[in-house]
């Protein structure tokens, strides 16, 4: 009897084991799923904590079973930015950006570029970033504080004006009523702040309707 119960769990064993290996060894495709998404919450949960190294061991962990993954060298660049270790971000994005052209990684190389003195090359970045996705008005107020770097005052105000046209706020307002102050123009200045007196008396009284509360219907 007890010979029999051996050799139940041996078999029962075997057959866990070879589920979990295919026929060359190497875990099968949803093991290593399940354990790339663990990685995934891990490099999540340290870099909000800012624990660093964890992060990035988790990343590095990702890259080595899927060396192609986009996401994994967007985060990492993103981490290495963090830490100030701009020719590592820089290297991570546009290896990133070679597997998977998008807006995102260009923004994220342009910041850099920014970030130490790179204005060329910022503005290089930006623009590329805007042929493949204009619609987000961070991004023009980002090219437009390279132009400005640059000198180019025209380009500047005129990437401003289109990220408050796509994004009315009480910053974009604000930042360019700033700009238009600092090109001479008082007049378009004092008009905006007007305006941004009224887009926050609206945030205010919406907020207000928000906080009332309802009548109970009996």
């Amino acid at each position: 009897m007890l010979g029999l119960l051996l050799l139940f769990v041996f078999a029962s064993w075997v057959l866990f084991y070879t589920k979990s290996l295919d026929e060359s060894g190497n875990e099968l495709p949803s093991k290593m799923a399940a354990r790339i998404d663990r990685l995934w919450e891990v490099a999540h949960e340290s870099l909000q904590e800012k624990k660093y190294l964890r992060a990035e061991k988790a990343l590095l962990t990702i890259l080595r079973v899927d060396e192609r993954n986009a996401t994994a060298y967007n985060r990492l660049g993103i981490l290495y930015s963090k830490q100030k270790a701009y020719n590592d971000a820089i290297e991570c994005f546009e290896i990133a950006q070679s597997l998977d052209p998008n807006a995102s990684s260009l923004h994220n190389v342009g910041l850099i570029y920014y970030e130490t003195g790179q204005y060329d090359k910022a503005a290089l970045a930006f623009e590329q970033a805007l042929e493949m996705e204009s619609d987000i008005a961070a991004r023009h107020i980002a090219y437009a504080k390279v132009q400005e770097k640059l000198g180019n005052d025209k380009k500047m105000l005129s990437s401003l004006e289109q990220a408050v046209t796509l994004e009315p706020s009480v910053q974009s307002v604000s930042i360019l009523a700033d700009a238009y102050d600092r090109t001479g123009q008082a007049e378009l200045a004092e008009k905006l702040r007007k305006k941004l007196g009224n887009i926050s008396t609206s945030t205010v009284a919406a907020s207000k309707a928000v906080r009332q509360p309802r009548k109970v219907v009996m």
